[in-house]
């Protein structure tokens, strides 16, 4: 477990001077009212963040707020995408800190139902907000409906369960993100024939059942020419997608393309070096970390639909002290965007 608290001396005239408007204006976004634009919103807490900025930071305002706790579930493992997301919980210690926020980073199996239900169930009165990447079971949305009774504020981060009593939804629209690839695959095909073989981490993690859901539809109305095999589950484990793509390339002489839903790239671009079918097979992903970056650099992908971990880490605590404080959330701050990475404009 980790906790987050460090601190900073910028001033509320450095933060308006940044971002080019009124001490009237940085108060304003800083306190949540009204009268202040979404574009102008962003470009105040743009200023708040690379200037570490703490608004609570003078005696009064600290003597007003209490302290609180957050408690961050993800999963534990290797999944890349994740530790990114967590080191820019950890990149936001002045934040909580000038908030008199405590941050825990939790780890644990979110595949699993008893595990992840168990877990939730652990945190109850022991935190004011809690984040969870959640997979959408009965237990699990049981585990979110009881925290919320006893008072606790929950957000799902990057993939959702809608029909708990969770607050909010931290995370991009998924449903577009498989529906983008799906496009991305049929387009770069350019009229090709075959099978398409789809790695996916856990249709029970709803983030990868909307991911297929929307990939499915494009090729369907769009692409009919195009098989696509049933999706094969590999818990974003790279060894698991190392084996399953290995069949997948035995088992199908007429594999033009491959989807990966989620994390695991690594384990898929070594069994299609191993095969000699690197770049000769299609592949689209999804995240950008350092696996994929190599695997788009060298060729074995063609392309990423991505999201950003920092704009997810940073989104979900301003939504989670939003919810614990009463402030409004403003929704075109908090709106993740869904973004295509091609070897063309890698970041």
């Amino acid at each position: 477990m980790n906790s987050l608290d460090p601190q900073s001396n910028v001033t509320l005239k450095d933060v308006a001077a940044a971002a080019g408007v009124s001490l009237a204006t940085v108060d304003r976004v800083i306190n949540g009212r009204p009268g202040v634009s979404d574009k102008t919103a962003r470009k105040v807490n743009s200023a708040i963040e690379r200037l570490n900025f703490q608004p609570l930071a003078a005696a009064a305002e600290l003597a007003r707020s209490r302290p609180s706790r957050f408690a961050v579930l993800l999963p534990g493992g290797d999944n890349r995408f994740m530790k990114d997301i967590a080191d820019h919980i950890r990149a936001q210690a002045p934040w909580f800190r000038a908030r008199r926020i405590t941050a825990d980073i939790l780890e644990t199996n979110v595949f699993d139902a008893d595990t992840l239900a168990t877990e939730l169930a652990s945190l109850a009165g022991r935190y004011e907000g809690v984040a969870v990447v959640a997979l959408d079971h009965p237990r699990v949305r049981a585990a979110i409906d009881d925290l919320v009774a006893g008072g606790t504020a929950v957000v799902t981060l990057v993939s959702d369960v809608p029909s708990s009593r969770r607050a909010h939804y931290v995370g991009i629209d998924n449903i577009a993100a498989g529906r983008t690839a799906g496009s991305l695959i049929g387009r770069f095909l350019g009229g090709r024939t075959g099978r398409v073989g789809i790695v996916t981490g856990s249709a029970a993690l709803r983030d990868h059942a909307e991911r297929l859901f929307g990939f499915g539809q494009v090729m369907a109305e769009e692409y009919p020419a195009v098989t696509l095999l049933p999706p094969v589950e590999g818990r974003d484990d790279p060894q698991q997608n190392r084996a399953l793509v290995t069949r997948l390339l035995t088992d199908t002489p007429d594999l033009v393309a491959l989807y990966n839903t989620g994390e695991g790239a690594a384990g898929i671009g070594v069994a299609l070096a191993d095969a000699g079918a690197a770049r000769r097979i299609l592949c689209v992903g999804h995240e950008l970390t350092p696996d994929s970056r190599r695997l788009l650099l060298d060729g074995t992908f063609a392309a990423l639909v991505a999201q950003d971990p920092g704009h997810e880490a940073r989104s979900m605590a301003r939504v989670l002290r939003a919810l614990v404080s009463g402030r409004p959330i403003v929704p075109g701050q908090e709106h993740i965007r869904v973004e295509v990475i091609l070897r063309d404009n890698l970041p």
